[in-house]
């Protein structure tokens, strides 16, 4: 299998972590984002979107992160993603959340404003857009802090993909200023998650530096 991707988005890392994790065996093509590689005609062929990261196993070509955790785990037997249909549920639940609301509305808004701006000399950051995300932000985190009160995990007793998926944006909370220090539950939760094998077998340069 093959994974076309670009190391420091944490989409590309949190696949790369949980192959890893999985001792499921990758080759990696760097897409470099900063010079276009997404638009080449070769990687639209591939994904007609142009996003990263990209999954090739023989002649199925599958994009969507998410969607890729989800095969990479059911490639094997793993408790990571349980062979229960509420779990599997109740694990997508939280992709689509991390995907919805902590992604798009709050994490994502902030690393770019913060991080991909100054990375790629794109200007200062918009205000008015890191006002509107840090808004989104702590309602979210407010969700995920509750959820997290009672137990160690996101769905169950163990770590399942929810924990690559959602935990993936905060390896850049400390780059993009994530105001984490209210939501005692999430920082217990992320050094779990951040603990299991894979994520620093596969940490970009950045992130080991970080």
């Amino acid at each position: 299998m093959k994974l076309y991707g670009f190391p420091p988005s944490p989409n590309t890392w949190k696949v790369r972590a949980l192959a890893a994790h999985l001792d499921i065996p990758l080759e990696f093509e760097m897409v470099d984002l900063t010079q276009g590689d997404q638009r080449t005609p070769g990687f639209l062929a591939l994904n007609p979107a142009g996003r990263t990261p990209v999954l090739v196993d023989g002649d199925f070509a599958l994009w969507e992160s998410e969607a890729i955790l989800q095969y990479l785990a059911g490639l094997r037997p793993t408790p990571l993603w349980p062979e229960n249909a509420q779990m599997r549920a109740d694990i997508m639940r939280w992709q689509s959340w991390r995907l919805a609301h902590w992604g798009k509305d709050a994490c994502e808004p902030l690393v770019f404003e913060r991080v991909v701006k100054r990375f790629m000399d794109l200007g200062l950051p918009d205000e008015a857009a890191v006002a509107t995300a840090m808004a989104a932000f702590e309602r979210e985190a407010t969700v995920l802090d509750g959820h997290l009160a009672t137990r160690p995990f996101l769905v169950g007793d163990g770590p399942t993909i929810a924990e690559f998926s959602v935990a993936s944006m905060l390896f850049m909370a400390e780059m993009a200023d994530l105001p984490l220090a209210p939501y005692p539950n999430i920082r217990a939760w992320f050094a779990r998650a951040a603990a299991l094998p894979g994520w620093a077998e596969t940490a970009p340069p950045a992130a080991e530096a970080a």
